[in-house]
């Protein structure tokens, strides 16, 4: 029964959806778990299926000097969702996974123990107080743009991975 009412979510999710890409990053406690945790917790969102998924990546915390320890790296990771979930329903709900994982947010760019960042939803782009698509930050960020160009290559071009070559970032 349970195999039956999953198929069915997935041919009603593969008629409808949408093609989003959500970032996953941490850098407190466990982070591979917390990884590991976040794309179970994604595969089991109603009415979304993870169709792909980038390799893990190792980076330098934001605006931390490579030489100082004073914030632990983060393990970075993108996936690619098919969702018939509105944007902001995807936003709730990946925020509900940031709160169960403990985030807390005492500052801009704090360490924290699971970061879900909604990237792209379509081609679609949304400026709204709680929700900005595509997201503001991501071409900034070689830990976006190079998982990102890992499973979605058309969408990341060479100059703009050229613009994030000097940020450290590794396969973990």
């Amino acid at each position: 029964m349970a195999q039956l009412a999953h198929k069915t979510i997935r041919a009603a999710v593969t008629r409808e959806a949408v093609v989003a890409y959500v970032a996953l990053g941490a850098n407190l406690g466990d982070a591979a778990a917390a990884l590991k945790q976040a794309l179970h917790d994604l595969s089991a969102l109603p009415l979304t299926v993870v169709s792909k998924t980038s390799s893990i990546y190792k980076t330098a915390a934001l605006g931390i000097d490579s030489s100082s320890d004073s914030s632990p790296d983060y393990l970075n990771a993108v996936v690619e969702l098919q969702t018939s979930l509105s944007a902001p329903v995807l936003l709730h709900h990946l925020q509900q996974k940031e709160q169960a994982a403990g985030r807390e947010r005492p500052y801009l760019n704090a360490p924290r123990t699971l970061d879900l960042d909604l990237l792209l939803y379509g081609s679609g782009t949304i400026g709204s107080a709680n929700l900005t698509v595509p997201h503001p930050r991501m071409m900034q960020r070689a830990f976006v743009l190079v998982p990102l160009a890992e499973i979605a290559p058309g969408l990341v071009s060479a100059g703009q991975l050229a613009a994030v070559a000097s940020q450290r970032i590794e396969r973990f």
